[in-house]
């Protein structure tokens, strides 16, 4: 999983609240379990009409965003079902970070596993940095002090400390627990000598 330290970036505004995991990636693509092949799929009902012709102006597609590292969303965003299909869609798409008031849980607790910081801020100040990525002002987010910053403006965010560290080492769950793989093993002799039939 890539490291996440700081990014400055563009940002896409789709400042829309009650965005759930079927607006992100509909059901109808959920047909791999790999992670890649869902960027065509993804926002499908924003990006393309009725016939499936692609919407010109649509922010994921136009030129205005190209190359979006940072997506500005409304709040209660990737509610519905707990599909991690949806994180891995953003993904593709190229976000490293969601800036939003606030996630649904296990939306949030999804990114995280795929690398993908998820920023709460309060409305207000979501909605100055969706004026500013419409202006096409870059925004930096700095995982290691908490901060967003933008122009003049700077915001701080708080974050679970553990998701941190997972985050800035490129750690999934797995890979952060591998971190105490000394203790593990301290465990691991402990129990053969008080219970070896375990291991015959």
């Amino acid at each position: 999983m890539e490291k996440f330290t700081k990014i400055t970036s563009i940002a896409t505004p789709f400042p829309r609240s009650n965005v759930d995991t079927d607006i992100i990636i509909p059901a109808k693509h959920l047909k791999s379990i790999k992670r890649t092949g869902f960027a065509a799929g993804a926002f499908e009902s924003v990006r393309y009409d009725a016939g499936g012709t692609l919407i010109e102006d649509n922010v994921f597609d136009g030129p205005k965003y190209k190359g979006a590292q940072i997506l500005i969303a409304g709040d209660n965003f990737g509610c519905g079902s707990s599909r991690e299909h949806a994180p891995w869609a953003i993904d593709e798409l190229g976000y490293r970070c969601i800036i939003a008031p606030s996630f649904a849980d296990i939306f949030a607790s999804n990114c995280i596993k795929n690398g993908i910081l998820t920023v709460s801020l309060p409305q207000a100040d979501v909605d100055a940095l969706v004026m500013a990525a419409e202006a096409g002002h870059p925004i930096t987010v700095d995982l290691d002090a908490q901060t967003v910053a933008c122009e003049n403006a700077l915001y701080t965010f708080d974050f679970n400390p553990t998701h941190k560290d997972m985050l800035m080492e490129g750690l999934d769950e797995i890979g952060q627990t591998l971190k105490s793989k000394g203790a593990i093993a301290d465990f691991e002799a402990k129990q053969k000598l008080m219970t070896p039939w375990l291991y015959r």
